[in-house]
């Protein structure tokens, strides 16, 4: 009579996947999810419909496959790591500095 095994490979690869995969929960995953410090987990931005890719290689074959009549130029291309540049000098609408009769 064979012994039951405890674990099969499909549990024990599952649990690997699990433990070394970034899932992105917590404080750091939220600010990676949001898209705020780095522009998210993707890199690239298409110009014309605004989707996302990780990089070069996968933008390309979106725009080669979505975009087949306009030219492929890697200049126009957004790049969401950049550092974003925040304004805070500009009023906010509704709020008065004084409020002077």
């Amino acid at each position: 009579k064979a012994k039951p095994k405890k674990h099969t490979a499909k549990e024990i690869a599952a649990k690997v996947d699990a433990a070394t995969t970034n899932r992105g929960g917590g404080k750091a995953g939220l600010a990676d999810r949001s898209g705020v410090e780095k522009g998210g987990h993707a890199k690239y931005e298409c110009p014309h419909c605004r989707i996302t890719a990780p990089d070069l290689k996968s933008m390309q074959i979106h725009h080669d496959a979505k975009h087949p009549k306009v030219p492929f130029e890697e200049s126009k291309l957004v790049n969401l790591h950049a550092v974003h540049v925040v304004e805070t000098s500009k009023p906010r609408p509704g709020v008065r500095g004084s409020l002077k009769k």
